[in-house]
């Protein structure tokens, strides 16, 4: 068998081993040590990820020989290593990725990884270089713009997110090959390998992490990960090794020896003498599964720790208003719903033509005024219904949401104003005459009798226009949408 099959059995015995060590250290038991032997080494390599050997072929291939280009062209001070820097530390990234479980919110996981990768684009743009070398800068920022498609995910694809990135890149380096084509290789180098790791990433990205970065769905937690290289740093720190460390590091060629050696002489096992455990208290079990509602509240919790499951208390509606104002010579009705009416219809006798009508946060109302009025508001109200005989000026309608209006005799205009869903009903006489205007609102339609058959029709008010630029003027024409 490979190493990469043993892989899931080696993880299970070392589970085992670490839990019989915990329980030789509550009993006292000190088994021998068994000395490490150069099969233990090989049985300790494990398999590299495809994606992450894809992604190490990557940077040998094409970013190795861009950061050379950089070097080459002397003027590019400390450039090549910090883009080697942020290719390396997206490795780190990667490594995770093929290890771990995708965590709940990856945005936030992945923040303080990146920051890394942050700081090396920081100093490439902060860098203070010679003149000549500004269209290679600008030509490396947009390349880097490719990095961010660790904290994508489709759409759009990773691999075509990159390989646009090519177009503005090339941008700047065609200025570079046009200024110094038949005088400069080095440059010509340059341009040519920083189009090639564009090409080379989204391929790598293509194939390995198609829709945003790939994570392992049979890994560890993420917030349990470490790296290799930082686990040795630890143990070199922490002084000479402990039990739990041998164990930890023991092979699969090594699994049988630890096995053996915790058994004593009289062929007692680690877990000899520990007390049995009855049936009845085995709590796992279904039948002694307590109803979650019988447990007891926790005196312990803090107040402020603890769950509210009060239900959330309902809006208050304000007060319903229906009155007249001498003073301006206005009727004001807010609030208004279904029920503060006994009929369900809010109704208002208009007696002088000077009078208007603010209609304000009503919901689920009938509104009905009788007479003719000067002008009506209707203004941030939901599912309302509004009657009005006729206006001398306008009906206005903002900040609304499903309304209805209907005029049973005339209205010389309409405005419509950040409202989403309008229907209007004109009477007969209103249809030739009534104008709309309208501005940041959707769902908008008219109503209106038809002369010729009598039936009721309805057309929805254009939303989508056409726009064209006509002799140093602009001229506008309805959708095709709506013919």
């Amino acid at each position: 068998m490979t190493s990469k099959e043993l892989l899931p059995l080696q993880n299970l015995l070392d589970s085992v081993l670490g839990r019989l060590s915990t329980l030789e250290s509550k009993l006292g038991v000190t088994p021998t040590e068994v000395p490490r032997t150069a099969s233990q080494d090989v049985g300790n390599e494990v398999a590299v990820a495809p994606a992450l050997t894809a992604y190490d072929e990557h940077i040998s291939r094409t970013v190795t020989p861009f950061v050379s280009a950089c070097d080459a062209l002397g003027g590019l001070k400390d450039i090549g290593a910090n883009i080697n820097t942020i290719w390396l530390e997206m490795r780190k990234i990667i490594e995770i990725g093929t290890a771990c479980k995708k965590p709940k919110d990856v945005q936030a996981f992945l923040t303080p990884k990146i920051k890394p990768i942050q700081n090396a684009m920081a100093k490439i743009r902060q860098a203070r270089l010679d003149r000549k070398y500004d269209w290679h800068i600008k030509g490396i920022l947009e390349m880097l713009a490719s990095v961010s498609w660790i904290m994508m995910s489709a759409p759009p694809a990773p691999s075509t997110f990159v390989k646009d990135t090519i177009g503005s890149c090339d941008f700047w380096c065609n200025r570079i090959r046009k200024e110094y084509k038949g005088k400069d290789e080095k440059q010509i180098k340059f341009c040519d390998t920083i189009k090639a790791v564009i090409l080379d990433l989204s391929s790598y990205l293509k194939e390995y992490h198609l829709s945003g970065l790939m994570w392992n769905p049979r890994g560890m937690g993420a917030e349990e990960f470490t790296p290799a290289s930082s686990e040795l740093k630890k143990e070199s720190k922490s002084g000479p090794e402990t039990k739990s460390t041998v164990i930890e590091k023991e092979g699969a060629g090594n699994i049988m020896a630890e096995l053996a050696k915790k058994r004593s002489k009289d062929g007692s096992s680690a877990a000899t003498g520990l007390k049995k455990v009855s049936r009845d208290q085995q709590t796992w079990r279904k039948e002694y599964k307590k109803p979650v509602s019988s447990a007891p509240a926790s005196t312990n919790v803090k107040p402020s720790l603890q769950k509210k499951e009060t239900a959330t208390p309902k809006k208050k509606l304000a007060t319903p208003v229906c009155e007249y104002q001498t003073r301006g010579f206005k009727w004001v009705i807010e609030n208004q719903t279904k029920t503060s009416n006994a009929n369900g219809l809010c109704t208002v006798d208009v007696k002088d033509q000077k009078e208007q009508a603010y209609i304000y946060k009503c919901e689920n109302a009938t509104i009905k005024i009788n007479g003719k009025i000067k002008s009506i508001i209707m203004d941030t109200c939901t599912k309302t219904n509004l009657i009005f005989e006729s206006t001398i000026s306008a009906c206005e309608i903002v900040n609304c949401k499903s309304v209805q209006i209907q005029s049973t005799g005339l209205c010389p205009s309409y405005s419509i104003d950040k409202t989403d869903g309008c229907l209007i009903y004109l009477s007969k006489e209103a249809s030739s005459i009534s104008s709309f205007v309208t501005s940041k609102s959707t769902e908008m339609n008219i109503s209106w009798p038809d002369e010729k058959s009598g039936e009721q029709k309805e057309c929805p008010i254009p939303e989508q226009f056409v726009h064209k630029l006509v002799d140093g003027s602009i001229t506008s024409d309805v959708s095709d949408l709506y013919h």
